[in-house]
């Protein structure tokens, strides 16, 4: 296959900005669609094979190109703070958006849709959660993702797009959020503080966010037309047993202080991916154990936020 030109939105996030160093590797290139003034451009600038336009998720109709694309990548999202993910009109313009994205698709010359959904979409689930798992959102986050993903695939289908949704679970890596706990775990323990945490009883799966780039790419390639895809490890462990392994990389001598913290109401407490579709469509296993992706991110975020 010729090397991938995509265009992507929410191109300096985790995920968008570890999916464009993947692609550059590959000999790809793309189009990055980018919050005017984030400070994150300096870096995409130093991605080769990729083009910045500054460019709000309201204007994507204002984006025009000589260039022909090959995929359209659509990791923007609106509103993502844990203070909206329950407010139903803020997550609601996010489906708007997605659909100028598919429109776009088309204007640009895009054959392949890849959307980026949730495994919020499926609610609380107490087993492993398959592509074809009844879903059942308990957040305007989770059921705005799911309306999103029905509608574009619907829209894509009508323009002859092949539309591709991945169901993302717990990524973590460079440039992820500050405020995961993941990342708010590093970064406090770096600080010599002692984070306080539920009892950690929740059986999750996490993937690190090379891992996903690299199913991301593969879905854009190889994913299979209106299929839908969990992308996580398929593996899970207690999520007081990914943070002794966090902590243990940073400070062994540090104790880490378990139910301090209530669950919260609607907390879920299985978070599991079956991958069986996406490793047989696209070939995708994961690669890097989190023992060794989460030493690289805490020597990325060390950067940022400097022990002692």
């Amino acid at each position: 296959m010729k090397t991938m030109n995509a265009v992507v939105t929410g191109a300096t996030g985790c995920v968008g900005m570890n999916f464009l160093k993947h692609l550059s590797e590959q000999g790809g290139s793309a189009l990055a669609l980018v919050r005017p003034g984030s400070e994150r451009i300096k870096d995409l600038l130093t991605i080769n094979g990729v083009s910045v336009v500054e460019c709000d998720l309201a204007n994507l109709a204002d984006i025009t190109s000589e260039d022909d694309f090959d995929v359209f990548y659509h990791f923007g999202w609106e509103n993502t703070e844990k203070s909206f993910r329950d407010a139903p009109y803020k997550q609601k313009i996010n489906i708007t958006y997605t659909l100028d994205a598919v429109k776009l698709a088309a204007k640009l010359g895009c054959q392949t849709f890849v959307g980026a959904g949730s495994q919020a979409e499926y609610g609380r689930i107490k087993h492993k959660i398959y592509p074809d798992t009844p879903t059942n959102p308990d957040s305007a986050y989770g059921a705005a993702k799911l309306c999103t993903y029905k509608l574009s695939q619907i829209y894509a289908n009508s323009l002859n797009i092949r539309h591709v949704w991945a169901r993302i679970f717990s990524v973590y890596g460079p440039y992820d959020n500050p405020g995961t706990l993941i990342s708010s775990s590093i970064i406090k323990i770096l600080r010599n503080e002692t984070p306080q945490f539920t009892k950690g009883e929740q059986q999750w799966d996490f993937l690190y966010a090379e891992d996903l780039a690299r199913a991301l790419y593969l879905l854009g390639e190889k994913g299979v037309a209106n299929s839908v895809y969990c992308v996580g490890s398929g593996q899970t462990k207690l999520i007081r047993e990914y943070l002794e392994v966090l902590k243990n990389k940073i400070n062994p001598d540090l104790s880490l202080s378990f139910g301090g913290q209530p669950y919260r109401n609607n907390q879920v407490m299985n978070l599991c991916a079956d991958i069986d579709n996406l490793t047989k469509d696209t070939g995708f296993l994961p690669e890097i154990s989190f023992e060794v992706g989460i030493a690289r991110t805490i020597d990325w975020f060390k950067q940022f936020y400097p022990d002692g």
